[in-house]
């Protein structure tokens, strides 16, 4: 059986909406949820991070888990849901230790869709009748990771209880869904918790009040991880945390101090949930996308905001060549304009979304903040280094201009 009918399925749908049903996806979960097991389930929303934390927690979760196999018959099966996808879809359903297979998607397919319905499955959107199908393909696992989508408490990925939520550092995005504040969108995000909440560090002291108030609206428990600021002081606060074999640990990744604090978070969480792990199964983690080394010279990122940037610029040793792109819902100059200290210059390449903005736009982005351009052609310099930044379409079209999907 192939995933060839969940493909055309999910291609009739649009990706994004102008206004959504926020009821809808309910009304589909009402109907799914007598017929499968809900796991143990931890919840990340936030604006960065979301999905190198998830995987960290489902990666030490299981491979923790299959480690004790040893000592034990018990089998621990672990699921986290991500997204979008850099190249297959399959990448947003990832299943003990590996994306799922096409025929365990196809399974997941016909049974959701016969359950649902033809009119319901129809109505849903492309993210709530994922989302829902991530959560047929995980009903027999001990844990769930659910990154949330663009939001929090609105987002399909809220309809099910949860045993902890982590929120990620949250910053400007997405604007007009989810409020053009700090205080608003942490309030949107952060309204999705229930009785437990990690806190990951936070460039915004505000984010900070605003949990510290649902939290105690809500009667749930705050956790939190470091200190607030993003200083000097700050990073140094973040290692003196760390435990020294953890330290050993991310120094041997080269992991830049945005995915040390996403592991301190990943860390801190399965404490709370008292699932064992091996710290040193992070070291056969590949978190391909995020600060990736795809050769000696090239980096791949698929951060595509102000905050995504800071983290990034941060992490840079040097000037590189930025390749890129935006999203037109993005503040790209303010991107710009956060990175042109590290950027030699910038090479446009060109991406295949409805929703990309226009090349005049990012010519005159570019103009505005005093960066040369060109458009990239595929040529890569041995002796300059590269960044290619700017959304998970802007990875896919490099990868697939450099013939490497």
């Amino acid at each position: 059986m192939s995933r060839e009918r969940l493909v055309r399925f999910l291609d009739s749908k649009p990706l994004y909406y102008k206004e959504i049903d926020h009821e809808r996806v309910h009304i589909a979960y009402a109907l799914l949820k007598p017929h499968i097991k809900q796991p143990r389930t931890v919840h990340i929303v936030g604006t960065n991070g979301k999905g190198s934390t998830g995987r960290m927690v489902a990666h030490l979760a299981y491979f923790g888990a299959e480690s004790a196999l040893k000592k034990n018959s018990t089998h621990f099966s672990v699921g986290h849901y991500s997204s979008p996808h850099i190249v297959k879809f399959n990448e947003r359903i990832w299943l003990d230790g590996e994306d799922v297979s096409d025929d365990v998607l196809e399974a997941a397919h016909q049974k959701l869709f016969h359950i649902l319905g033809k009119e319901m499955s129809d109505a849903l959107s492309y993210f709530e009748y994922t989302t829902l199908l991530a959560f047929v393909v995980f009903e027999n696992c001990d844990l769930m990771v659910l990154e949330a989508g663009l939001g929090g408490e609105f987002d399909a990925t809220n309809v099910c209880d949860k045993e902890l939520s982590i929120i990620t550092p949250i910053g400007l995005d997405h604007q007009a869904f989810l409020g053009d504040t700090i205080e608003a969108i942490a309030g949107t995000k952060i309204r999705s918790i229930q009785k437990k909440v990690l806190l990951a560090p936070q460039v915004y002291e505000v984010v900070v009040e605003v949990a510290k108030e649902i939290v105690k609206d809500k009667g749930a428990t705050l956790y939190r991880v470091g200190s607030m600021k993003s200083t000097s002081k700050h990073r140094q606060t973040m290692v003196d945390l760390i435990d020294p074999t953890v330290l050993g640990i991310v120094e041997a990744k080269g992991w830049p101090m945005y995915l040390i604090e996403n592991a301190l978070v990943a860390l801190q969480a399965l404490d709370i949930l008292k699932i064992k792990y091996n710290v040193k199964d992070l070291l056969d983690l590949e978190l391909f996308g995020r600060f990736y080394a795809l050769t000696e010279n090239i980096r791949i990122d698929v951060g595509h905001n102000p905050l995504a940037a800071s983290a990034i610029e941060k992490a840079l040793d040097g000037k590189v060549v930025l390749v890129y792109n935006s999203l037109d819902d993005k503040d790209y100059e303010e991107v710009l304009r956060i990175l042109k200290p590290k950027v030699k210059r910038v090479e446009i390449i060109k991406i295949g979304s409805q929703r990309a903005t226009t090349l005049e736009e990012i010519e005159n982005a570019l103009d505005h903040v005093g960066l040369a351009y060109s458009y990239f052609d595929g040529t890569i310099n041995e002796d300059e280094n590269y960044l290619v930044f700017g959304s998970f379409y802007v990875v896919e079209a490099f990868l697939k201009q450099r013939n490497l999907c």
